[in-house]
């Protein structure tokens, strides 16, 4: 598992990106699988356009 997203980014217009709970980047020869810490099924379909538990990063987190 990846802490680091990769580039380009899988679903890119997925909140999991822009979420303050860090999602975890799993990737396998042929996909990349997104993984919510928060989740119970964990990996969420992609790409996810609503979720009750997406916080947005702060500023200062998204800059880095």
């Amino acid at each position: 598992m990846d802490e680091k997203p990769p580039d380009p980014l899988p679903f890119p217009t997925s909140l999991c990106h822009r979420c303050a709970a860090p999602p975890r980047y799993v990737r396998t020869k042929t996909s990349t699988f997104i993984m919510c810490p928060l989740l119970p099924q964990k990996y969420a379909p992609q790409p996810v356009v609503r979720c009750a538990l997406f916080r947005p990063k702060s500023p200062d987190t998204e800059q880095k």
